[in-house]
């Protein structure tokens, strides 16, 4: 992994800000927790999704993930279409 993949996922990310994604983020031992959001907030090593879920409980949750879980493949996001 060298500093310009990270450049270039920082930019497509902050490209897609407030735009709907559907993403699979892996949470250890072959588990990936699969969602739809919204990318809310970038910064400079992390960015911010804001969950969308028929669940009101779960319509507030906020989750925070590294450029780095993109190039590891740890997290796979896709753009959704309006």
């Amino acid at each position: 992994m060298t500093q310009q993949e990270l450049s270039e996922v920082r930019e497509s990310v902050r490209k897609y800000m407030g735009q709907k994604i559907r993403f699979s983020a892996n949470q250890g031992r072959h588990r990936y927790e699969t969602s739809e959001g919204i990318i809310s907030e970038t910064y400079p090593n992390i960015f911010v999704v804001r969950v969308i879920s028929d669940n009101p409980y779960k319509n507030n949750k906020k989750m925070t993930f590294s450029y780095h879980d993109i190039v590891t493949k740890d997290l796979k996001m896709q753009l959704l279409t309006r």
